[in-house]
């Protein structure tokens, strides 16, 4: 969160009792043995100890969306036609979505009620 750095780390969690009945969590990510991303989170970055762990998805969507708005369009020159006006009047959801910067920032906004 310092360093602004983001990424998504799959986990694989298994669950075992020891012989007193004591239950154990153990993290794998990418096949390796890991300290728990909860108890100990560590940017892979700078390696700060404060991050900000979101549900999954959300960092892939942004770099998408962001990608996406740098992406140049190829092809011969062409347009495509301009949606007439009556489909804006229907809710068409044709056409290319125009992003804001606050639409790229909106998953990383604390909501505070």
């Amino acid at each position: 969160m310092r360093c602004g750095h983001g990424w998504e780390q799959a986990y694989e969690i298994e669950h075992h009792l020891d012989a007193k009945g004591e239950l154990h969590v153990v993290y794998y990510a990418d096949g390796e043995r890991v300290p728990s991303p909860l108890t100990r989170p560590t940017c892979l970055n700078c390696g700060s100890n404060v991050v900000r762990i979101m549900r999954s998805g959300q960092v892939s969507m942004v770099s998408d969306a962001i990608a996406n708005m740098h992406q140049r369009q190829t092809g011969n020159g062409k347009k495509k036609a301009a949606p007439e006006a009556a489909d804006d009047r229907t809710g068409s959801s044709t056409g290319r979505h125009h992003w804001h910067l606050s639409d790229l920032l909106h998953p990383f906004q604390h909501h505070r009620k």
